[in-house]
């Protein structure tokens, strides 16, 4: 998964050249309108009480602990209070990806460059001790995701400044020194976004909205699926095949695998206890996705725009609570000026 070579270029580089294509780009064949431009420097840890995954020194980014936990793991984790609550456990660590999306998304604007959100999000995470878990995940070079109007999910920041009528998909996960993480991603429409881009965000917050309804304990995961396909359908969008939401923690990704798509083959009952993220990712036209030339940016196939929003939650013995929600919203309300930049 390791970008290649001729991607970055120091911050102090002249305009022209931050803004000109990676290597891999030159002749590739794009589906879409957006184009890549080259990356700053990986950002480094500089504040040494935050906690280290096992994967930040990995060279290539593996995570030990998740290839063991998938290959003996058949069983979804069950978190207890005294996992859940006290000094950096794991409802801290979706308090604190909250306010770092918070941060994250307040920079969010017209002429502002992807580059400049991963490090406002890699400096918030720094200020409260978290490391912000994509850095070096299997060698994703930075802090954040930032997924741009095609961008279904896992887009790199980079030097391209963010246009009048871009939508933006923002992915924080912070990783706590308690030793976990809190995942959550929001769509913000910049500027004066057209009819189609505002009706694709409105309807990923709605799927999202929509699956957090059904969850409580003796819910089959593979039910959320049908539920978030027939609000896309009616909004005349579909939604993404290939990427899922997931169990989370102690480790990054685990079980269970939450497809968001009908008809899925998903294991397991919920239970209380249960963590996980929701996150569909819907797109204006077809579902079918391809993956850019840096390993990483997955987009769709037909050059046609992607939102998502996503929470970690915690499945409770009545319902759902919301892990990662914003202040005083402990429900999920659109509310189309929050998304508004």
């Amino acid at each position: 998964k390791t970008p290649p070579d001729g991607i970055t270029c120091p911050l102090d580089a002249s305009l022209e050249m931050k803004k000109s294509l990676p290597s891999w780009a030159h002749n590739y064949s794009f589906t879409g309108q957006l184009r890549p431009a080259l990356l700053s420097p990986k950002r480094t840890v500089t504040n040494k009480n935050v906690k280290l995954p096992d994967y930040a020194s990995h060279p290539a980014g593996v995570s030990d602990s998740e290839q063991r936990d998938r290959a003996s793991n058949n069983s979804i984790r069950v978190y207890g209070p005294e996992e859940l609550e006290g000094e950096c456990n794991l409802r801290y660590a979706c308090a604190m990806g909250r306010e770092v999306l918070d941060a994250g998304g307040k920079a969010c604007r017209v002429g502002v460059t992807t580059d400049e959100i991963d490090r406002v999000v890699h400096e918030a995470c720094m200020e409260r001790d978290c490391y912000p878990s994509p850095l070096n995940y299997y060698n994703f070079p930075k802090s954040v995701c930032t997924s741009v109007n095609e961008v279904i999910c896992h887009g790199i920041p980079d030097y391209r400044e963010i246009q009048d009528g871009d939508i933006v998909n923002i992915d924080v996960t912070t990783y706590s020194r308690g030793g976990y993480h809190g995942d959550l991603n929001e769509t913000f429409c910049v500027g004066n976004v057209d009819a189609d881009g505002r009706r694709v965000v409105q309807t990923a917050f709605e799927c999202l909205q929509s699956a957090l309804a059904m969850v409580k304990p003796g819910t089959l995961y593979r039910d959320l699926g049908s539920t978030i396909h027939r609000v896309a359908q009616a909004n005349k969008c579909s939604v993404v095949r290939t990427y899922c939401g997931h169990g989370i923690g102690s480790l990054f990704h685990t079980a269970p695998n939450v497809p968001h798509y009908h008809k899925n083959k998903a294991k397991g009952v919920m239970k209380e206890g249960h963590v996980l993220t929701i996150e569909p990712m819907i797109n204006l036209g077809h579902y079918d996705d391809t993956t850019w030339g840096d390993n990483w940016t997955a987009v769709t196939r037909d050059g046609k725009r992607s939102a998502q929003f996503e929470h970690t939650i915690l499945v409770t013995k009545d319902g759902c609570e919301i892990l990662t929600a914003r202040e005083n919203e402990p429900v999920m309300k659109w509310d189309p000026d929050l998304v508004q930049r």
